[in-house]
């Protein structure tokens, strides 16, 4: 059975930083590419930042230069490091495995950003 865990969340002030951390079970995570998303309030989740099994990252222009994405494949876990957060990162950030637009597993609980200004 899949799981992704979520943990690191919290309230912090505008340029604050964060460190996200989404630990897999179930999955060859070695092989997996592995992603970050969020979803704010009344929208839709969008995904954030990716990392191919070989360590490359990918971002969405908002968070260029502010996240990074990192991988410890002997822990199975995926991190996303949040520096000079600004209001609009508020969201419920999630981990999983992206299937072209979509996601391939159930979603974890998630864990909640809050960047107050």
């Amino acid at each position: 059975q899949v799981q992704l865990v979520e943990s690191g969340g919290g309230v912090v002030q505008a340029g604050g930083s964060l460190r996200l951390s989404c630990a897999a079970s179930g999955i060859i995570f070695s092989d997996a590419t592995m992603a970050w998303y969020r979803q704010a309030p009344e929208k839709q989740r969008q995904l954030v930042a990716d990392i191919t099994s070989g360590g490359s990252p990918k971002y969405i222009d908002s968070v260029k230069g502010r996240f990074t994405i990192s991988r410890d494949n002997a822990k199975k876990t995926v991190y996303l490091q949040m520096n000079s957060l600004i209001p609009g990162d508020t969201a419920v950030y999630y981990c999983n495995v992206p299937l072209g637009s979509l996601a391939t597993y159930r979603w974890g609980q998630g864990t909640q950003v809050t960047v107050s200004s």
